[in-house]
C-alpha cells in the first residue's frame, strides 16, 4: 500500500501538460523515501504536518505553508500525524518567474482553495478551457507569495557538519562557537567565516534555527510547549513564546490551529 502512494506521483511528470496537482494521503509515521522530480513540485498538506530533508538542508512544513522544490532535488517528506498531501507538479518552462531555489512559502487562503480544486483536474486537460484558467491562476498566485525562513541549510565543510549534527540532535546544546573552535583545533573568527559562507547565516542564527525547527516538529506531535521550550534549550516557556511569536507573529498555541 505504502509503495503505492509512494510512486503515484509518476503518472504526474509523465503529461505532456505543463502543470499537474495530485492528492494523496499517508499514515502517521510515514515517508515518501528519498526521491526526485522532473519537475518543480509545490508540496502541501491540508491536514498534517510535514519534515522535508534534503542534501541541501531540511524544513518544516505545517497546514499552513507549502514548500517549493526545485526540479531534480532528491528529497524525502516525513509525516507528523496523518497527512492528505495536495500537490502541483510545474514544468520549469512553464513558469519562469516562480523561485529558482527551493524555499518554504505562505499558504494564502485563495492558494489552498486552488490546491484543492487543481486535484480534480485531469492531467490531459484541454487547453483554453476553465480548467488551464484555473491553473494558470494557481501560478499567478505563487508569484506572489512571501518566502518564509524555515529552512535549516546543511554546510558541505565536513567540521560544520559535525557541529550541525550535533545541534540538530541536542538543541539544548549552549557550547559556544569559541567552544565549538578550540574542539576543532581553529579560531572562533574561522566559524563564523565558514558559517556565514556555507549556511548563510551566523553560528548564532544557525542554531536558533534549528532550534525552531526541532520545536516545530514537537509541538506538531502534540507535545507540551513547556516541555518543547526546555528540550529546545530556553530557559522557560515565556522566553520560548517571545522567540516563537518573533517568528510567526503568533503564540506556539495557535501555530498549528
Amino acid at each position: 500500500m505504502l509503495e503505492e502512494l509512494t510512486t503515484r506521483h509518476l503518472d504526474y511528470q509523465a503529461t505532456s501538460r505543463p502543470v499537474a496537482a495530485m492528492e494523496v494521503d499517508y499514515p502517521s509515521g510515514s515517508s515518501t523515501g528519498w526521491h526526485a522530480h522532473p519537475r518543480n513540485q509545490l508540496l502541501h498538506a491540508i491536514e498534517g504536518v510535514m519534515i522535508v530533508r534534503s542534501g541541501a538542508g531540511s524544513w518544516v512544513v505545517p497546514p499552513n505553508r507549502a514548500v517549493w522544490l526545485a526540479a531534480g532535488l532528491e528529497h524525502e517528506a516525513q509525516m507528523c500525524g496523518e497527512v492528505k498531501i495536495r500537490t502541483v507538479f510545474v514544468d520549469p518552462d512553464a513558469a519562469p518567474h516562480l523561485p529558482r531555489e527551493s524555499c518554504v512559502l505562505a499558504v494564502s487562503p485563495l492558494l489552498r482553495e486552488l490546491i484543492v480544486a487543481a486535484v480534480d483536474i485531469p492531467t490531459d486537460y484541454a487547453s483554453g478551457g476553465r480548467d488551464e484558467r484555473l491553473l494558470l491562476l494557481l501560478l499567478d498566485e505563487l508569484r506572489e507569495l512571501a518566502v518564509l525562513p524555515l529552512h535549516l541549510p546543511m554546510p558541505r565543510d565536513s567540521r560544520l557538519q559535525m557541529v550541525c549534527a550535533q545541534l540538530s540532535a541536542r538543541p539544548d546544546d549552549d557550547t559556544t562557537a569559541e567552544q565549538w573552535a578550540d574542539r576543532l583545533g581553529v579560531t572562533a573568527k574561522t566559524i563564523h567565516r565558514l558559517f556565514a559562507k556555507e549556511a548563510g547565516m551566523t553560528f548564532g542564527q544557525w542554531r536558533q534555527q534549528a532550534r525552531l525547527l526541532f520545536a516545530l516538529e514537537r509541538l506538531a506531535r502534540g507535545e507540551r510547549i513547556i516541555d518543547v521550550a526546555i528540550d529546545s534549550g530556553y530557559a522557560s516557556q515565556s522566553a520560548f513564546t517571545a522567540m516563537f511569536r518573533k517568528h510567526f507573529g503568533m503564540p506556539p498555541s495557535a501555530f498549528y490551529r
